[in-house]
């Protein structure tokens, strides 16, 4: 089954003074499916991510979304384009509750007040359109566990439709059966539609989601893989082959 393109990069480059962060990274996103990029701490993922969604600017290179391309995007650019963005730390205020949250910033008004009823009505739609279940939205978000904080920040990032979902460590923190919540979360998101660029370390959880992987390392996106052709096994073979030949060795 052959899948349109949402958005690719072609050669970013990013520097931080003597430091190469990306060397001409190249990657394609595909309607309806999952596209992951694994690596090690410190190998660009994070940078990539932040160039997409318009908070760092790349030195060299393109991204292409729409058919249209862009040297660079600012953070009302990609939001306009469809790109939203849940981070690492989710960016959560712990003290505020789920409806609080979702609408942080962007709260609905009636006149001078808060319409409190429509924004949970709002907050239950988003929360139910995801699968996500939180008896009491008013709860302290500090308390929910890490499945429903994360469906929490989701929402919040599609509270205006979006076309591509961008996911930094997305189970980063988050114990075996949350892990499990919040994956299936996304893969419910991507058979409703919405394709998706998630960032991992954890290369047995990203085969069980993924339908692309990108292996990226010292700024390099080395390997593309789709999961329906290979195995766990063969890629880490496949990365150490290049670990080798990159190394000079035969």
């Amino acid at each position: 089954m052959q899948h349109g393109i949402v958005l690719s990069t072609k050669n970013i480059q990013k520097s931080f003074r003597h430091v190469q962060a990306l060397r001409e990274v190249s990657i394609v996103v595909r309607h309806g499916c999952i596209t992951a990029i694994v690596g090690d701490n410190g190998s660009g993922k994070s940078t990539l991510i932040k160039i997409l969604s318009g908070i760092l600017k790349p030195d060299n290179g393109s991204i292409k979304i729409a058919g249209l391309s862009y040297p660079s995007l600012s953070i009302q650019k990609a939001l306009e384009l469809g790109i939203r963005t849940v981070y690492q730390d989710l960016a959560l205020d712990n003290f505020k509750n789920s409806i609080e949250n979702i609408f942080l910033g962007a709260e609905l008004m009636h006149g001078p007040f808060l319409s409190r009823r429509k924004m949970k009505e709002e907050a239950n739609r988003l929360l139910a359109n995801i699968r996500v279940e939180i008896p009491d939205l008013e709860e302290p978000v500090r308390n929910l566990s890490g499945g429903q904080r994360q469906g929490v920040a989701i929402a919040r990032a599609l509270r205006r439709p979006g076309k591509l979902l961008l996911l930094d460590e997305p189970t980063a923190a988050m114990g075996i059966q949350e892990s499990h919540r919040a994956l299936d979360i996304l893969r419910h998101l991507r058979d409703e539609g919405m394709p998706q660029l998630m960032i991992s370390h954890n290369l047995p959880q990203v085969f069980s989601i993924a339908d692309y992987i990108y292996v990226m390392r010292a700024g390099c996106c080395d390997v593309e893989v789709a999961t329906r052709e290979t195995t766990p096994e063969q890629l880490q073979a496949l990365i150490l082959q290049h670990e080798h030949q990159e190394a000079g060795y035969e």
